[in-house]
């Protein structure tokens, strides 16, 4: 798989019905590793990486969004029951467009994360969110220390 802007870590990988798998070490079994699954799990080993707990993460859950389902991709749980941050990956061969963060800022508007990341695995878009101002804020990363974990 593509090298992503992302440090190296170690995969479990196998092989299973012809289709190359990938452990989720969140949803606790082997996934089909497809380009978008590769830039999933590197996310999902940063933020572990980074002092987040396994028990914080959700992955791939379903949730409305004005009466449609749809799924996010990783979601890390403040307190009180708030998201402090929503995730959207892509592959790396899908750029980063308005569209794409038209994407996420309409998930944005049903879980009311603090913080979002848009990423390809090439690129990463921060924002914090002020719920009170109906804003947002590009920043360069995630402050771990203002989560609210």
């Amino acid at each position: 798989m593509q090298q992503l802007a992302f440090p190296s870590f170690g995969f479990k990988t196998k092989i299973s019905e012809n289709k190359r798998t990938i452990f989720d070490p969140i949803r606790k079994k082997f996934v089909v590793l497809t380009p978008e699954e590769w830039v999933r799990q590197h996310v999902i080993q940063d933020l572990l990486n980074k002092g987040i707990s396994k028990t914080r993460l959700s992955v791939e859950k379903q949730f409305d969004v004005m009466g449609q389902q749809k799924r996010f991709d990783v979601v890390v749980a403040g307190t009180n029951a708030s998201i402090a941050l929503l995730v959207e990956c892509k592959a790396p061969s899908v750029p980063i467009t308005q569209a794409t963060f038209d994407q996420i800022a309409r998930y944005q508007l049903a879980l009311k994360a603090t913080y979002l990341m848009l990423t390809n695995g090439l690129q990463h878009i921060y924002c914090q969110i002020d719920a009170t101002q109906q804003s947002y804020q590009f920043i360069p990363e995630f402050p771990l220390n203002q989560m609210q974990l």
